[in-house]
């Protein structure tokens, strides 16, 4: 049957983790496989490329056939220039002891480039964050700075309000001389005006009971004389 040696999807939405399968080339791509040979993740950088070179060699010798994707990731391990070195001890090209130095140079060489993009990598990430962390602290001294700026301004106006406002708050103790009217008590000499007592004097009208003579007057009895009337109508 067909072999192909292909990328299957896994990971969650926005973040894909794929397996390097080695499946029957008639099976769904997230189907069943023959071996899991390998994984990569493409979301670090650089990208994580992990895959077991001798099982997916045997698979290339077998006749297996990689997909796009799949044979950049084979040739990013030196898998596929494995292959070919292998084709070429095969026809006699060269034996396996020169095909094994190859190999090793291409290594080196590829693990030295690998170890120069990760470190520069490092190197920018590194600058990045510093750069980040500068102008953050730059933000924060600029806003830091302009709340201070703010505070002074804000003090300064309160003080010049309380300096104008001061003076004519000041001048209300003048109302306060109001005490002045407590001289009042001069007018307590009123008890002069006590002196209304010799009007009790007025007790010199209880002679007033002189008026009690009136019973003099009761002299009317004097009429009394009327009896003699009545002599007189005797007689």
């Amino acid at each position: 049957m067909p072999v192909k040696l292909r990328l299957q999807r896994h990971g969650k939405k926005g973040k894909p983790f794929y397996w390097l399968v080695a499946a029957d080339s008639r099976s769904k791509r997230d189907g069943r496989y023959l071996e899991k040979i390998g994984t990569y993740n493409p979301n670090t950088n650089p990208a994580a490329v992990n895959i077991d070179n001798d099982r997916a060699l045997n698979w290339l010798e077998k006749g297996a056939q990689p997909t796009d994707t799949a044979r950049t990731l084979l040739s990013y391990r030196g898998i596929m220039y494995k292959h070919h070195l292998n084709g070429g001890v095969r026809k006699g090209a060269f034996t396996q002891e020169d095909a094994d130095k190859k190999f090793e140079i291409w290594l080196k060489e590829k693990t030295a480039k690998i170890q120069s993009k990760e470190e520069g990598l490092s190197k920018d990430q590194a600058e990045a964050k510093a750069k980040r962390l500068e102008n953050e602290k730059a933000t924060s001294d600029k806003r830091l700075a302009d709340a201070a700026t703010a505070e002074a301004e804000a003090e300064a106006a309160a003080k010049k309000a309380a300096a104008e406002e001061a003076p004519a708050t000041e001048e209300a103790p003048a109302a306060e001389e109001a005490p002045a009217a407590e001289e009042a008590p001069a007018t307590e000499e009123a008890p002069a005006t006590e002196e209304a007592p010799a009007t009790e004097e007025a007790p010199a009208t209880e002679e007033a009971p002189a008026a009690e003579e009136a019973p003099a007057t009761e002299e009317a009895p004097a009429t009394e004389e009327a009896p003699d009337s009545q002599d007189d109508v005797k007689k």
